[in-house]
C-alpha cells in the first residue's frame, strides 16, 4: 500500500478486510530529543519524525518520491510559472476544532514570511510574492519569479499546516502546546524523555489513524536503540547506526527473528561544516588541506562497512542532482602538506571538531581525527548534545561541526540554504556567501529541465570544491529497524516515518 492510498477514503474497507488490528502504542526510538516542535522554526531533521503524525501539509511525497495530495486536493501552474493554484479539501479541522480554510493557509505562508517572527522557512518561500484566498477552498499564489522546487518545498515543513488560533494565543511559545491537522495530537513532551501523541478521533481520514498512541524516546547510544529493538522494547528506529547493518541483515533472515531491516537508497549528506568567519577556517588553504586529507573510500567502506557511499557534493547517488561524472578526489597527504606550506603552516595546525554523541559519529569524528594527523592537522573532538550542537553552529561560535543534512526530494533543498544566506535561522553553518554562486543557485530555480538544473549545479560545485567551506564525507544509504509486530509502515526514501497506516499485530 503506497502513502498515497492514505488519502482513499476506499482503501480502508480494503483494510479492515485484511485484518488490520486497531489501537495500541507504537513505540518509536529516535536519535536525538526533537529540539523544537513548531515546524515553522525548527531546523532538525528529528523534529521531522514527530511532525509527519502532528501536521499534516498541503502535499506530500509516496514512496516513489511523486507529490500527491494531502491537504491540498489539486494544483495548478500558470504557463508563465508564476501563479500556482491550489484546491484545498473540504471538513478538516485542526486538532483544536478550528477549521482548516484557505484564509488559515494564507496566516501559515505569511508567518513563515513574517520578518518579525524567527521563522526558518522564510528562504524556502521567498519567491512567494503575494498570497489571495478568493474562496474559503482555494489559495493563489504568486511568484517574483518561477521557482521549480515549490511544490516539493510544500512536501515539508513549510507545507506544514498550524492552527492559526493556536499559533496566535501562544506566539514563540507554540512549540509547547503545537496545534495541527494531523492523524495524532500531542499529549505532553518531557524534554529529553519522551514526546506522547494520541490519536486524533477528529481527523479526515476517516478510520486512520489506527494506533492508538505513539511514544517517540529520544535514545541517543547507537548500541541501546539496536538493542531495545532487539528486546522488544521499541518498535521502531529513526536511525540504524551503518557500522551495524551487515549483521543485523544477517541476523533479521535467521528463523525467529524478532526485527526486520528495511532499506533504501542514500537521501541524506554528511560533511563537516567549517566556519569561514574566525580562524583557522577563515584561510582557504587550511580547508583545502583538511579536505585532501580525507579517505572518503575508506570511511565508506570500512568505517561504516559499505552502508554509505563516498561523498563529494550535496547530491546522493541516484538522486535527481546526481551528477556520476563528478568524480571523488583520491585522498591525497601530499597535497595537503602542500596546501599547510603555501598557508605559512607546514607544521600544521589544531581545531575542535564539534560532533553528536553516538558510536557512530565518534567513530567518524575519529577517522576524520586520524587521517588528518597524518598531514600534520591536529583534530580535537568534543561531543555536545544534539539541540546545543544546532544552536552552536546555527551562531557561527564553532571552528567545525561534523553534521548530516536529512536530504530533499528536490536538489534545491540539498544545495540552496547551504552557500546563500547565513544566519541564525538558515541551515548554512559555515558563514560562506558567494555572489556568483547565489546567482547561479537563483536561475537554477527558474529552468524546469532537470537536465538544464544539473549544469547549473555542476559550475556552483566547481567554485565550492574550489573554496570548500564543507569537506563532504559519505551519503549515508536509508534504514530503518522494525519489530515484525509492526505493520502497514511505509518505508519512503526520505526516512521521515509517516505512521497513518501503521498498525500493531497483537
Amino acid at each position: 500500500m503506497g502513502a498515497a492510498a492514505i488519502l482513499c477514503a476506499g482503501v480502508l474497507a480494503g483494510a479492515q478486510a485484511q485484518g488490520i488490528h486497531r489501537g495500541g502504542t507504537l513505540r518509536v526510538g529516535l536519535d536525538a530529543d526533537p529540539p523544537n516542535l513548531d515546524p515553522h522554526r525548527s531546523t532538525a531533521a528529528v523534529d521531522r519524525q514527530v511532525f509527519q503524525s502532528l501536521f499534516d501539509k498541503l502535499v506530500d511525497t509516496d514512496e516513489t518520491l511523486q507529490i500527491v495530495p494531502v491537504l491540498a486536493t489539486s494544483w495548478t501552474v500558470s504557463a508563465d510559472g508564476r501563479t500556482v493554484t491550489l484546491k484545498l479539501r473540504h471538513g478538516v479541522t485542526f486538532q483544536d476544532g478550528t477549521p482548516f480554510t484557505a484564509e488559515a493557509v494564507r496566516y501559515n505562508l505569511e508567518r513563515m514570511r513574517d520578518p518579525k517572527f524567527p521563522s526558518a522557512r522564510r528562504l524556502e518561500i521567498s519567491p512567494i510574492q503575494q498570497i489571495a484566498a478568493p474562496d474559503a477552498s482555494t489559495v493563489v499564489l504568486t511568484l517574483v519569479r518561477p521557482y521549480s522546487p515549490l511544490l516539493y518545498v510544500l512536501t515539508d515543513r513549510a507545507g506544514m499546516m498550524v492552527s492559526p488560533a493556536a499559533a496566535q494565543r501562544d506566539g514563540l511559545n507554540f512549540a509547547l502546546h503545537p496545534v495541527g491537522a494531523g492523524p495524532f495530537s500531542l499529549v505532553e513532551k518531557a524534554p529529553q524523555d519522551h514526546v506522547t501523541l494520541q490519536r486524533n478521533p477528529s481527523y479526515w481520514a476517516k478510520g486512520l489513524p489506527y494506533l492508538d498512541r505513539i511514544i517517540f524516546r529520544p535514545v541517543i547510544d547507537d548500541n541501546a536503540r539496536v538493542a531495545n529493538v532487539k528486546s522488544g522494547d521499541l518498535d521502531i528506529v529513526n536511525l540504524v547506526p551503518l557500522p551495524q547493518v551487515k549483521e543485523l541483515l544477517q541476523e533479521s533472515t535467521r528463523p525467529g527473528a524478532r526485527f526486520h531491516l528495511l532499506q533504501r537508497g542514500a537521501f541524506s549528506w554528511v560533511a563537516i561544516r567549517l566556519n569561514v568567519t574566525k580562524p583557522p577556517f577563515d584561510n582557504k588553504l587550511l580547508r583545502q588541506a583538511l579536505d585532501a586529507a580525507i579517505d572518503r573510500e575508506a570511511l565508506a567502506d570500512v568505517v561504516l562497512q559499505g552502508a554509505a557511499y563516498p561523498a563529494y557534493s550535496f547530491f546522493p547517488n541516484g538522486t535527481p542532482g546526481y551528477d556520476p561524472s563528478w568524480t571523488i578526489p583520491p585522498r591525497s597527504v601530499a597535497r595537503a602538506k602542500e596546501k599547510l606550506q603555501a598557508a605559512g603552516r607546514s607544521g600544521g595546525f589544531e581545531f575542535t571538531l564539534l560532533t553528536t554523541p553516538g558510536q557512530q559519529a565518534l567513530s567518524v569524528a575519529q577517522a576524520v581525527q586520524s587521517m588528518a594527523a597524518d598531514a600534520g592537522i591536529q583534530v580535537k573532538i568534543q561531543s555536545v548534545e544534539f539541540g546545543s550542537l544546532l544552536d552552536t553552529l546555527a551562531h557561527l561560535r564553532h571552528q567545525a561541526g561534523l553534521l548530516g543534512w536529512s536530504g530533499r526530494p528536490d536538489p534545491d533543498g540539498n544545495i540552496y540554504a547551504f552557500l546563500t544566506q547565513a544566519g541564525p535561522d538558515q541551515p548554512n553553518n559555515t558563514g560562506y556567501v558567494n555572489p556568483r554562486v547565489t546567482t547561479l543557485l537563483d536561475a537554477s530555480r527558474l529552468l524546469g529541465d532537470m537536465g538544464q538544473r544539473r549544469r547549473a549545479y555542476r559550475d556552483v560545485l566547481q567554485i565550492a570544491a574550489e573554496e570548500m567551506p564543507y569537506v563532504w564525507l559519505y551519503f549515508p544509504k536509508e534504514y530503518k529497524l522494525v519489530s515484525v509486530r509492526v505493520k502497514g509502515f511505509i518505508h519512503v526514501p526520505d526516512g521521515m516515518m509517516r505512521l497513518q497506516t501503521t498498525w500493531l499485530a497483537p
